[in-house]
């Protein structure tokens, strides 16, 4: 009998969430056909760019969990440059399969 009560909150949260359109969606034709300009985009092509963490508040350097923040967002922050460095830009990506699509093809001529 306690579980329905447990259960109730998480129901109602997920049924009554807002749906928003993807972003994805935001420069779609109209569908009468008449003229329309996208925005500009806001990010460069090809450059990888991964959010940092930052410490927040006052930080006591006498308090050992203070450190172990700071350890952990040095962390996550030198792992998220390591992956920037080493990532694969995405115009080399479609280049890459627009390449061997066109082998594929070509091989079955």
């Amino acid at each position: 009998m306690m579980r329905r009560f447990l259960l109730l909150p998480f129901i109602l949260v997920g049924c009554t969430a807002p749906v928003t359109d993807p972003p994805a969606h935001a420069c779609s034709p109209p569908l009468d056909g008449s003229a329309f300009t996208c925005p500009p985009h806001d990010f460069e092509l090809g450059k990888v760019e991964i959010p940092r963490k930052q410490v927040r508040g006052e930080v006591d350097i006498y308090d050992p969990y203070h450190w172990s923040t700071l350890h952990g967002v040095y962390v996550d922050n030198l792992r998220k440059s390591r992956i920037e460095q080493t990532a694969t830009k995405p115009s080399d990506s479609i280049d890459q399969a627009l390449l061997e699509f066109e082998m594929s093809t070509e091989s079955d001529q």
